[in-house]
């Protein structure tokens, strides 16, 4: 099973967005901050990494560098309403995806599926 560390500081979002993985078979580690994020991937390893830009502690950006640090091969995708800024900035791993607020649930796990070159996301 693909395991999925998400990052939001918005429960409902992130609650919702951890549902709607796990209903198209992924498994999913949900966190309300960068820093618990940060924890989680110094004691283990995921697939992907799925993280808002903005949270309080330590932000989507620093949070994938750090990561991608530790565990090269993980995949990043950005959750962001600030996809602009993010593509300017420059500090993006290498094959970072960004996918901007708002979007439907199907084009995340459709993004998601393409990453792991998976089939068609199921209707959501």
């Amino acid at each position: 099973m693909i395991r999925i560390l998400l990052a939001e500081d918005d429960a409902s979002m992130r609650e919702y967005l951890a549902r709607a993985l796990e209903r198209t078979g992924y498994g999913v580690t949900a966190v309300d901050c960068g820093t618990a994020a940060l924890r989680l991937l110094e004691r283990g390893t995921y697939d992907l990494l799925l993280t808002d830009i903005v949270m309080p502690e330590l932000d989507g950006i620093e949070l994938a560098q750090r990561a991608s640090a530790l565990h090269p091969s993980m995949r990043v995708m950005f959750i962001t309403g600030f996809a602009a800024v993010t593509l300017q900035n420059g500090s993006m791993p290498p094959d970072a995806k960004v996918l901007s607020k708002p979007f439907h649930l199907r084009d995340l796990v459709l993004e998601v599926d393409r990453m792991f070159e998976i089939g068609t996301a199921a209707d959501l």
